[in-house]
């Protein structure tokens, strides 16, 4: 048994199990054109990691055979530099799923990419994208020389679209700290970025989602390296609120590696920490025959329900 889960039987939950699947996460490959410090992924310009066509093909046609899932939410890397990008929104958006692109707003800007903005409108696709912060020397440190002033144009060009001003073309941006703690309150925090980004800038976005760092990839290595590794795991561990447990992603979602390998969610993927089957797409005629069942846990799954909880959509509780 997992420390996490021996602290929800502590607090009188069961082991962490999914009852049913509305959302697959496609994890295209790490092929990124930025290297930020807290990635967990380990992406960047030097990885291969691709999903291949024949890949992608296969989730199409699983998906065709499964009737529960509402919701696509494709990452990286950045995902717009896989080639099946686009064949994985359009089709997904001509059968009526909800399509996520996690964007890191500069892809926008690479040379071969100019239409990609409109590409995302034209298909209403929703977009989260990374801003650690509404200043230049957060950004670049976190994420690399010059990539705020290349965001803050990004953002503007997705203004002019409708993102961000439209409903129906929901922008939303993520925070996350830039070391070893936990987020600030969200609703506080995104009323700072609305006013800053507003004033300086003239842009606007939905909503801000508050992330805690997962303790993986070159996040935990720069923990390493500042010798904070114990003492960010006891931090995640101390704030467990069990509040935030009903809410978890991975209650309701799968994730597929850019191999076609099925993980209860990216971060487990990143662990390479799957179910005993260890099954793949080929393994399976249909997302639904994943549900119900049980969710692989660890020591990092304390970095989802820590504080006011952690997930791909923001805070929990």
């Amino acid at each position: 048994m997992s420390a996490f889960a021996s602290v929800l039987g502590q607090h009188g939950f069961p082991p962490l199990a999914r009852a049913a699947i509305t959302a697959l996460q496609i994890n295209v490959g790490k092929v990124c054109n930025q290297a930020c410090h807290h990635c967990h992924v380990d992406a960047g310009p030097k990885r291969t990691e691709s999903m291949t066509e024949v890949t992608a093909a296969r989730i199409l046609s699983l998906l065709e055979r499964s009737h529960g899932i509402e919701t696509v939410d494709i990452t990286g890397g950045a995902p717009e530099l896989n080639p099946n990008f686009r064949c994985l929104v359009a089709e997904n958006r001509q059968r009526g799923r909800h399509v996520i692109d996690r964007c890191n707003l500069t892809i926008l800007l690479e040379p071969g990419f100019g239409q990609l903005a409109g590409f995302l409108a034209a298909q209403n696709v929703e977009i989260i994208a990374s801003l650690p912060c509404y200043t230049r020397e957060n950004v670049d440190r976190q994420r690399g020389l010059g990539v705020f002033d290349k965001s803050i144009e990004a953002l503007r060009a997705l203004n002019r679209l409708g993102y961000g001003i439209d409903e129906r073309l929901p922008l939303h941006l993520i925070y996350n700290p830039l070391g070893a703690s936990l987020p600030p309150p969200q609703e506080a925090l995104e009323a700072d970025y609305k006013r800053r980004l507003w004033e300086e800038f003239g842009i606007r976005f939905h909503h801000l989602y508050t992330l805690a760092n997962m303790p993986l990839g070159r996040f935990a290595a720069q923990l390493a390296r500042e010798g904070k590794q114990d003492a960010y795991a006891e931090l995640l561990a101390s704030r467990f609120n069990p509040q935030t447990v009903e809410r978890l992603m991975c209650r309701s979602l799968v994730s597929v590696s850019w191999e076609g390998r099925i993980y209860d969610c990216d971060f487990n993927q990143m662990l390479d920490l799957s179910e005993p089957r260890r099954r793949t797409i080929w393994d399976i005629s249909s997302f639904d025959e994943l549900a119900p069942a049980a969710i692989a846990t660890a020591a990092h799954c304390f970095g989802c329900t820590a504080g006011a909880g952690s997930s791909c959509g923001g805070k929990l509780a």
